[in-house]
């Protein structure tokens, strides 16, 4: 099976005629790069299929070699035009024609999340994950709006004194048909799907009501929400965040907003000046998973931040008779004027670690596990002092 992404951009930029001699173009090249016993069709707008009577290796080579043929500049009136292409393969022999033809459109599919451009085996592992993928799809739209979303809060401690100074946002689908859906496997099909701001505002409304409703004790726990590079470089976003606030009249340095530092090199201007926004609106700003790298280091300076997240991982020795790098870490914050959190402490050992080396701030199961805001709150009363 063979998709071709960007016949209807032809269309659109060049006019139909211009379309068809580049749908033309690509079936002459479907054609040239098969063996002469093979049948090239077209099965329906930019979807294609090749049967070959060939083993498993000549079939990959068949498919790169497809797939280096559609992806070679295509002439138009005008200049060029560049195709990608995304192909699946599968057997024949081992079911109905339709199943084949099904287990190669899911290889196909699988290219295609996989950035395009490539050639996908089938594998029964594979039709899995493109089941529980298409169903993730297929329920997530309209999941706001049927109130399936939910956010429990993991505590962050002093770790001083373990007394609560703020807790962590976590999101959750409460699916009805998938169960509850976390989100490492939520978030990418919501980018997927643009309904990743859709979501980030649900977030960001939730965490800033449950801030108002703490607020009015007399707490002053700070509420840390996750969000995506799409989410923080959206023009909107500062503007978004005053208006969550403003309605809730939450105090602005209780929210703190975190990005992970791997996604921040993508689109580096762009995400200071969304973090320098923030921060001109008193909220707080936070780099989640800092890896201590070279890079890392080198980037820091240029990021308006407040709060630095690390992994326990920072906190072990290093094996090599050095100091471990939480040390450096911590060091580093002092003089950036960074607070230092660590978290998924799962040990007191690394509890102690993290405190040892000056880090002011703990999360994780070792500390307090993540639970329902009712949860969290009756906790809360347990620690009178660290509430007001």
């Amino acid at each position: 099976m063979v998709d071709v992404d960007g016949l209807s951009g032809v269309n659109d930029e060049h006019g139909h005629p211009a379309g068809d001699r580049v749908l033309v173009e690509v079936a002459r090249r479907l054609r040239a790069g098969c063996g002469p016993g093979d049948l090239a069709v077209r099965l329906a707008g930019s979807e294609f299929a090749v049967l070959a009577a060939t083993g498993p290796v000549l079939a990959y080579g068949l498919g790169a070699r497809l797939l280096a043929a559609l992806t070679e500049p295509c002439p138009v009136p005008g200049g060029t035009v560049v195709l990608r292409a995304s192909i699946g393969l599968a057997e024949t022999g081992a079911g109905a024609p339709e199943d084949v033809l099904r287990q190669a459109d899911l290889a196909r599919r699988r290219a295609v999340q996989l950035g395009r451009d490539r050639v996908e085996w089938y594998d029964a592992y594979l039709e899995e994950q493109l089941v529980r993928r298409l169903d993730l799809e297929r329920e997530l739209p309209g999941a706001v709006a049927r109130g399936e979303l939910d956010l429990v809060y993991q505590p962050v401690l002093a770790l001083a004194d373990r007394l609560p100074v703020g807790t962590e946002a976590l999101l959750r689908w409460r699916s009805p048909a998938l169960g509850t859906v976390l989100p490492a496997e939520l978030l990418p099909v919501a980018e997927d799907l643009g309904l990743v701001g859709e979501v980030g505002r649900w977030v960001l409304d939730r965490a800033c009501r449950q801030l108002a409703d703490w607020s009015e004790g007399g707490r002053r726990l700070w509420m840390s929400v996750n969000v995506t590079p799409r989410e923080l470089t959206a023009p909107d976003f500062v503007p978004s965040t005053a208006t969550a606030l403003a309605a809730y009249g939450v105090p602005a340095d209780l929210l703190v907003v975190e990005l992970a530092e791997p996604a921040v090199a993508a689109d580096l201007p762009t995400v200071v000046a969304r973090l320098a926004g923030l921060r001109s609106l008193g909220v707080r700003t936070a780099l989640d998973d800092f890896r201590a790298e070279h890079a890392s280091l080198a980037q820091l300076r240029r990021l308006p931040i407040d709060l630095l997240k690390v992994g326990p991982h920072l906190v072990g020795a290093t094996g090599d008779g050095h100091r471990p790098l939480i040390d450096v870490v911590v060091n580093l914050g002092d003089r950036l004027g960074l607070d230092v959190v660590v978290e998924g402490l799962e040990s007191d050992a690394q509890v102690a670690g993290a405190r040892r080396a000056g880090c002011r701030y703990g999360q994780g199961f070792a500390l307090a596990r993540p639970a329902t805001a009712e949860r969290v709150e009756a906790w809360f009363e347990e620690f009178p002092s660290a509430s007001h």
